[in-house]
């Protein structure tokens, strides 16, 4: 199993890239659209500080966490946009200091969080998984952002992070599609970045997913559509869990 410690790490390297790429635009820059239906840059990096400030809460139960916050809202959509709407207030400059801000606190919290830890987000994470969810955002909202200022996103390793949790979450996605998991086991086989195998499942599965990484881990943060990419995939079982992809609440 990847030591917690060595995740937080490529969460920082994964932030603090993102954090590199929008360190000098220009104000122009900062409103440009985002392939998020009616996000900005802005909005996006506002976006990640607030949830940011949510996983700090949500691990020492202060009054930010959030599914307290989900309990008063109307709706996910205005959680969501909570922190959205907090950064339209500010200019992108301000906006990139209050996440470099929150970003180190947030890591600065999940190196003192014990391995075992449960933290209640959404059903409830170990640390391993909430670590991994953090990067996991920081990740996907960085290929919106990217996408917008024109700067090609380099994929790396630390898509095998991203890969074992939209992997271990499929049964969250099909609870979220209203479906049971199927019984056939799955195998998933992935080429990562580096070229280096990734592997999921038992070897002897005859349902399978293979391909890459990046492809794979597109599919489940929504920023690609199956038909879209390399991935081949055999069997209900699989075709079933292509269709459900979900690495997030």
């Amino acid at each position: 199993m990847t030591d917690v410690t060595a995740i937080i790490g490529d969460l920082e390297a994964e932030q603090l890239e993102l954090q590199a790429a929008v360190a000098t635009i220009d104000a122009e820059a900062w409103l440009a659209p985002t392939p998020a239906w009616g996000w900005d840059v802005r909005d996006t990096i506002a976006h990640l500080a607030d949830t940011d400030e949510m996983a700090i809460d949500t691990a020492r139960g202060g009054p930010y966490a959030i599914n307290d916050l989900a309990a008063r809202a109307a709706s996910g959509a205005d959680v969501t946009y909570h922190g959205v709407l907090r950064g339209r207030r500010l200019t992108g400059r301000d906006v990139a200091g209050w996440w470099v801000h929150t970003s180190a606190a947030e890591r600065s919290l999940l190196r003192d969080l014990p391995a075992d830890a449960r933290v209640p987000w959404g059903i409830g994470m170990r640390t391993r998984s909430f670590v991994t969810a953090r990067l996991m955002e920081t990740w996907a909202h960085g290929l919106d952002v990217r996408t917008a200022l024109g700067v090609p996103a380099v994929d790396t390793d630390r898509l095998e992070h991203v890969a074992w949790l939209s992997t271990r979450a499929l049964p969250y996605a099909y609870s979220v599609a209203g479906l049971q998991p199927p019984d056939a086991p799955l195998r998933i086989e992935l080429s990562l970045p580096s070229g280096a195998p990734w592997a999921f499942g038992p070897e002897t599965a005859a349902d399978r997913i293979t391909g890459s990484a990046g492809d794979y881990c597109r599919v489940f943060v929504h920023r690609r559509r199956p038909a879209d990419t390399n991935l081949v995939i055999e069997g209900d079982t699989a075709r079933t869990a292509i269709a459900v992809a979900r690495a997030f609440l």
